[in-house]
């Protein structure tokens, strides 16, 4: 006897969940027992409606006998709607707080696996990670630099000095073409010495100015 009311009363250690859906199933239950009673005298209250209205002239004691049971079944009524309303709001109840309990039961289990994600980690382990990335990023960074770098970018050039240079190599260029046209022979047909004199001069230098116009348009390109 003893157990028996200490388990009526919950005092053993249930599973608050299956305690739960035990609670839900039996309120539920009951309150098809309310429905089915609140039928049961629905009609009832339809009988003796119509008892009363049939010997409402013919036999007025029968139809107030009528109309009393028809009373007293409609306050037994309006009690079982109390008490399905109750119930009700009970199995609401219980609902809810066993959503409340699944609800926590998974955050529970969501913040034991960040737990053990996170295992030993901290903020300084997380910066001094990242500080290390960030080193070997730009480590990278350097080396891509210096590899896509000129061969000649740590060679120290003067351009004034490289321009000078060319100028001499360039008048030096003219010099030797101008040379080779002042020694180039000159073919004319026999007995025209006079003429060859005369005529030397200004041909010769009309064909070494236009040779010279000619190096220097080669040479600016």
């Amino acid at each position: 006897m003893m157990a028996s009311f200490m388990s009526y009363f919950g005092a053993g250690r249930k599973d608050p969940k299956q305690t739960a859906r035990d609670a839900i199933v039996g309120l539920r239950q009951q309150l098809q027992m309310i429905e089915k009673k609140e039928e049961y005298l629905q009609k009832k209250i339809d009988e003796e409606v119509k008892k009363a209205r049939a010997n409402a002239v013919s036999n007025k004691a029968v139809a107030t006998a009528a109309l009393k049971r028809k009373k007293v079944t409609e306050q037994e009524l309006d009690r079982l709607a109390g008490s399905r309303l109750q119930l009700e709001m009970q199995v609401n109840t219980l609902e809810s707080a066993n959503l409340n309990a699944e609800t926590m039961a998974a955050m529970k289990k969501a913040s034991d696996a960040l737990k053990v994600i996170h295992g030993n980690l901290d903020m300084n382990k997380v910066d001094a990670t990242m500080n290390a990335v960030n080193e070997q990023r730009e480590l990278a960074n350097e080396i891509s630099e210096a590899l896509s770098n000129p061969i000649y970018s740590g060679v120290d050039v003067d351009d004034d000095e490289l321009n000078l240079e060319l100028e001499e190599l360039q008048q030096e260029e003219l010099n030797n073409r101008l040379n080779e046209a002042d020694h180039a022979p000159v073919h004319l047909p026999p007995g025209s010495r006079v003429a060859e004199d005369k005529t030397r001069t200004p041909a010769v230098e009309d064909d070494e100015e236009a040779q010279l116009k000619e190096l220097q348009a080669a040479l600016a390109m």
